[in-house]
């Protein structure tokens, strides 16, 4: 089977049916090829910096791009507007304590304020932070506070074609080492993405988070969970490791959060809603400290910069996330994607993630160099050739060094199909890998990007370059 095989011919390619109706209807649009042409010229080759009225399939990211239930819609009329002690956060709090274990939350305008309040806590000028690969965001609040972060993932993870059913697992021998170099002291906690993102939505096990708990009690470090995306991951361990398979996700999300000591939580992603986070901690003492902090930078804290109607959509998303109906459809539908892609010979990480197919730029566009920006480049080509909307994750979303202002090397040059929760149908994911496969077939004649504009900080969400 190459590259050139119908999609008709591909049918053996499992797809989960969604466990639900659609009961209203969003238009989109096509626009001409001159007009995307136009669009993406005006936009600096940046597809961040579209109009999403432009956009046909809008896979940049998965973080609030969602359809809420019914139930959720409904909730929204539920909302306690009240400035302090409003009754929805009551209801988030009772649905975090359920579903992840923690005693105390502190609720967020989103998981990026939580990643800023628990960096102010707890790291220090000099601080080294081991994680399972970074994510933009949160690498860039732990350097804003004075840390350093340390890559302890498994070798796996930075080698696309490598196989693997963990890839997002942690190196404990790198933990180890990293510990012995630089002393406890000087760890203020290890911060572990469950799935991770930047690895291709790969899951990590919870032999794997028993073990690097094991080891961080040992010298008295904290773990905090980037808990995002981790009913996926809850749902990979049921589906993957032994002892799992008779669990529920929702058990196995507990016990994965048993394995730490706080949590970030970008509620934009598994809870199914458009806005909101928080920050999950067990200690009374970093709960009050949060609890002041969040005063400081997202507003009191019983709503943390939220109204309280999306508190109340967060607490039924919260529920619905870890049904298995829900869970399994979303991830099998991105598995789906994603097979079907490689199926007809374009490049992806493999297993393919939770949340988003991962196009390996340096094998789609093999013959550009990294200075020429590969993935950016074929994110480009996907909107000029399809109105398809991706984000790049690799030369660019690494950035540069605080301290020496280099070029920060990124193992992976990816481009991320980031697919939004009971957005899309088939036919949309159809669509979108012939228009792809069309693009891979021809894709010796795109040259690469040249950098006009770089911002400061996460600088591929508002950079902009000209063509080579």
């Amino acid at each position: 089977m190459n590259d050139m095989t119908p999609i008709n011919m591909l049918a053996h390619i499992p797809y989960e049916a969604e466990p639900y109706r659609i009961k209203a209807v969003e238009p989109i649009k096509r626009l001409t090829f001159e007009q995307r042409k136009g669009a993406i010229e005006q936009a600096g080759f940046n597809p961040v910096l579209l109009k999403s009225e432009d956009v046909y399939l809008d896979f940049f990211t998965d973080s609030g791009t969602g359809a809420m239930s019914d139930r959720q819609w409904a909730a929204l009329m539920m909302g306690d507007e009240a400035y302090a002690g409003s009754r929805n956060f009551y209801r988030l709090e009772s649905a975090v304590r359920k579903h992840y274990g923690y005693r105390h939350v502190v609720p967020t305008h989103q998981g990026r304020g939580a990643e800023n309040i628990i960096s102010k806590m707890l790291i220090e000028p000099g601080d080294f932070v081991p994680g399972n690969m970074y994510f933009p965001s949160t690498r860039l609040h732990q350097e804003l506070a004075g840390g350093t972060f340390v890559d302890i993932i498994v070798d796996q993870a930075h080698d696309a074609q490598a196989p693997g059913r963990f890839k997002g697992n942690v190196d404990l021998a790198k933990l180890s080492a990293l510990i012995e170099r630089v002393g406890a002291t000087r760890i203020p906690y290890v911060s572990l993405g469950a799935t991770v993102n930047m690895a291709g939505g790969q899951p990590i096990s919870m032999a794997n988070m028993r073990s690097v708990r094991a080891l961080a009690q040992q010298h008295g470090i904290r773990v905090v969970l980037d808990a995002c995306r981790s009913v996926e991951n809850a749902y990979f361990i049921q589906q993957r490791e032994e002892g799992y398979a008779n669990k529920s996700v929702a058990e196995i999300l507990l016990e994965m959060c048993s394995h730490t000591d706080a949590c970030t939580m970008s509620g934009k992603k598994d809870a199914l809603v458009n806005i909101g986070g928080w920050l999950a901690v067990n200690e009374a003492s970093l709960y009050e400290q949060a609890s002041n902090l969040v005063l400081v930078y997202e507003g009191l804290h019983t709503y943390g910069g939220m109204a309280g109607r999306d508190m109340e959509a967060m607490a039924v998303g919260i529920e619905e996330s870890v049904q298995q109906e829900h869970i399994q459809a979303r991830v099998k539908q991105v598995e789906y994607f994603g097979q079907r892609l490689h199926a007809c010979g374009v490049p992806v990480i493999l297993p393919v993630g939770g949340h988003a197919v991962y196009l390996d730029a340096k094998r789609f566009l093999d013959h550009l160099l990294l200075e020429e920006f590969p993935a950016q480049r074929l994110a480009v080509e996907l909107y000029l050739a399809a109105g398809i909307r991706s984000v790049e994750r690799g030369t660019l979303s690494a950035g540069r060094n605080v301290t020496t202002g280099e070029p920060n090397r990124a193992e992976l040059e990816l481009v991320r199909l980031a697919i939004p929760r009971r957005v899309y149908t088939q036919s949309h994911f159809d669509f979108a890998v012939e228009a792809i496969a069309s693009v891979h077939r021809r894709r010796k004649q795109l040259r690469g990007l040249r950098l006009v504009h770089e911002p400061k900080f996460l600088r591929f969400f508002q950079a902009r370059f000209e063509l080579l």
